[in-house]
């Protein structure tokens, strides 16, 4: 989760309460004592407060926090741990890709799947990221910004990229994979879709065959880093498909639309974000 700062100077995050329910969601998956919501919510503010002059000027960045909950204890046995520690990072960051990165150029993985279902893929845990190091690191070596992986049951539908979900733009109708118990539902994927869907714009959740990635006019990511990014290119089986890019496009509609609500330059409506002070 980020924190922002307004052009009023104002510290605001973006539906923390939301991210206290995943830890918790995510906490019963791993056998885990959790937080309660107001326990999250308080150490995600204290920290906010103890490190407020962090907090970017509006357009230069966020403060980037990372809630960790992790077990312990004298035990050597394959059980749930005897005790839990639950902090919060923090750290100021820019954009998540690098500067003058136009867009992502994704590379599709046909080997290794990123979760399996009665696995933890749709949950928030570090066991959907190690195993992806790998193929990310050859990934990136060739010269692609992320990788984007099928199910592990067919491959033939693609699910998410690393740490980010994936939509498809086709006219009026904007397409994800659904949340089927591999995929993590994000929170700035739900708030997207909440968005389009005021906008008027048809949002279909559903499986998505790897071959609708050439019938796409526009492709972006989302995710609490990556915000909303545009993707130019996705490589599959070595055939390179391209999207549209720039001004006036879906993707920079719903961006920003979302970076004025969690800066406070829009209107909040939807009593998402949560000023600190």
């Amino acid at each position: 989760m980020k924190a922002y700062r307004g052009e009023d100077g104002r510290v605001l995050m973006f539906r923390p309460e939301l991210n206290a329910m995943r830890m918790k969601t995510g906490a019963e998956r791993m056998c885990m004592h959790s937080p309660s919501v107001q326990q999250f919510m308080e150490g995600v503010k204290q920290t906010v407060l103890a490190n407020i002059r962090w907090v970017p000027p509006q357009g230069k960045g966020s403060l980037y926090l990372r809630p960790l909950l992790f077990g312990s204890g004298a035990s050597l046995g394959v059980s749930a741990a005897s005790e839990y520690t639950f902090l919060v990072f923090g750290s100021p960051v820019q954009n998540y890709f690098k500067e003058g990165t136009a867009a992502l150029n994704l590379y599709v993985e046909e080997v290794v799947p990123r979760a399996y279902l009665g696995g933890t893929g749709a949950v928030k845990a570090i066991s959907n990221y190690g195993p992806v190091l790998d193929v990310m690191r050859r990934a990136k070596a060739r010269g692609f910004s992320d990788v984007l992986y099928l199910d592990a049951e067919t491959k033939k539908n693609i699910e998410e990229v690393s740490a980010a979900n994936i939509f498809l733009v086709k006219g009026n109708t904007i397409v994800t994979p659904a949340t089927n118990g591999t995929i993590l539902r994000g929170i700035t994927r739900e708030s997207v879709i909440e968005i389009a869907l005021d906008l008027g714009y048809k949002v279909e959740e559903r499986v998505v065959p790897v071959d609708e990635l050439k019938e796409a006019e526009e492709v972006f990511c989302t995710g609490t880093a990556a915000g909303i990014a545009s993707v130019g290119s996705i490589t599959f089986q070595n055939i390179r498909t391209e999207y549209k890019l720039g001004d006036g496009l879906v993707t920079q509609q719903l961006q920003s639309i979302l970076v004025g609500i969690q800066t406070g330059s829009i209107q909040d409506t939807k009593n998402w974000v949560v000023e600190i002070d």
